[in-house]
């Protein structure tokens, strides 16, 4: 991204900018969005191995290629193609070349089931010549951390080297992990506190509805989300369930004191990247960066440094739901369907707060720990998640109802639940059922986990 928009914007004066900005969110329940982001893992089809960035088969002829037949605006950085931009959209790589769709924001979901499907055929298209396949789960099956080729972007340099300083997984995060996300809207302060609260208290329950990561190196690793315990040990200061949400008080200015607090990673000068790992934003407002002394911020930087965090909840104008590992295509509509009914409804919204009212922030540490190992056979407070997540997904059909976004053929949004109904009627989840394949009829073999469950 060009350094002009921060040369043309004025510094910031105090906190109080910082706080506008996350105001600045906030819109009426009509004008709400739906954004969805997913990622996959990019590997060759003859020996399975993970693709790299460069090379004919590489990440970067993929971005190529799309760029050249599907009309995306390649961006570069340091003469390599590392992203994609097209109408509200982008494709992006993390670190390890996890292939990213960064969705339109949208009306509905019919919208985002239809954008989904329409990338995976355009990556398809361009990826099966390539020789290239993609799997969604929450973390690689087979891959060692060394067999992982890292992406050309500087970013990932800086966090390369700063990550193993604060945490023994770090790495992992960056290159053996994929996750579904969806971004939603709040149309005041209290809004935002509501879904902010009720979001991240239900976070391990989406956690274990969606656990696809049960192996770590062609093993089974003894969790159904390695991709959730891998968070467990990445770096403290920037990560978690955030006990201070359930705190009175808390809004858009506590948000704020604590993304002061965490430490920065870097600030982008004249298109480079300036390491400022460890570093403090409030120094940065005081002009005494050590790495641009007597400088100070801009917005642009602001933005950049909320991106740093990793919360299982994330609040920038928007709210990001970030609790679920990567899955098969239909489960790719399934977790914005979940939140949206949740979360878009106020009814439901009352409901989801009202059943966390006695959870406190000891249990829902707990919680997240249990469910990464047992998914929905965890509990809480003497429930299962398998019978909490049934609740849920009544009250996400109904919200979903209640919102009467149709369809041409005339079908309401709650079908894209249904994939989440048969986890909590079988008690298996996607984890569940690989592992049960595993070890029956692919004899203790992954290969046919690439065969059976790639994109293509």
């Amino acid at each position: 991204m060009s350094d002009s928009r921060t040369e043309a914007q004025p510094p910031i004066a105090d906190t109080r900018t910082l706080v506008e900005y996350l105001e600045s969110g906030c819109r009426s329940a009509d004008r709400w969005k739906i954004g969805t982001e997913h990622e996959k893992f990019g590997f060759r089809l003859d020996d399975l191995s993970p693709a790299p960035h460069e090379g004919e088969r590489g990440i970067g002829a993929l971005l190529q290629g799309l760029a050249d037949r599907y009309g995306w605006t390649p961006e570069l950085e340091a003469g390599e193609i590392i992203a994609l931009k097209r109408d509200g959209c982008s494709i992006t790589l993390e670190p390890g070349g996890q292939f990213e769709l960064s969705g339109d924001l949208l009306d509905h979901l019919h919208q985002t089931c239809n954008e989904v499907n329409s990338h995976l055929a355009e990556v398809r298209s361009v990826a099966e010549p390539m020789g290239l396949g993609f799997l969604g789960l929450g973390f690689h099956p087979t891959a060692k951390r060394e067999d992982i080729p890292w992406m050309p972007k500087a970013r990932y340099r800086i966090m390369r080297a700063h990550m193993p300083k604060v945490g023994s997984l770090g790495l992992d995060m960056m290159t053996r992990t994929c996750t579904v996300q969806v971004n939603l809207d709040f149309s005041s302060e209290a809004d935002m506190v509501a879904k902010f609260r009720a979001s991240l208290a239900l976070q391990p329950i989406a956690t274990a509805l969606f656990a696809n990561s049960p192996f770590l190196e062609g093993r089974p690793s003894g969790f159904v989300s390695y991709r959730s315990h891998i968070w467990t040990d990445t770096d403290p200061q920037r990560t978690g369930q955030l006990p201070f949400v359930f705190e009175d008080g808390f809004g858009f200015e506590r948000y704020v004191d604590w993304m002061l607090d965490v430490p920065m990673y870097f600030v982008r000068r004249n298109g480079r990247y300036i390491d400022a790992s460890g570093q403090s934003f409030r120094d940065f407002l005081a002009g005494r960066l050590p790495a641009l002394p007597g400088e100070r911020p801009t917005l642009s930087d602001w933005e950049d440094h909320l991106t740093t965090a990793f919360p299982e909840v994330r609040l920038k104008k928007f709210l990001e739901m970030r609790g679920a590992d990567g899955g098969p295509w239909k489960r790719l509509c399934a977790l914005p369907a979940f939140w949206v009914g949740l979360l878009y409804d106020r009814a439901s919204l009352d409901a989801c707060l009202q059943l966390v009212a006695d959870w406190s922030t000891d249990d829902l540490a707990t919680l997240r720990n249990d469910v990464a190992r047992d998914g929905i056979r965890a509990t809480i407070h003497g429930r299962s998640v398998r019978e909490i997540a049934g609740d849920l997904l009544e009250l996400a059909r109904d919200g979903l109802r209640n919102r009467k976004r149709l369809n041409a053929a005339g079908d309401d949004e709650t079908g894209f639940l249904e994939p989440l109904h048969v986890t909590v009627e079988t008690g298996m989840t996607p984890a569940d059922q690989l592992l049960a394949l595993h070890d029956g009829e692919w004899g203790g073999s992954l290969e046919p986990l690439f065969r059976t469950r790639a994109y293509y």
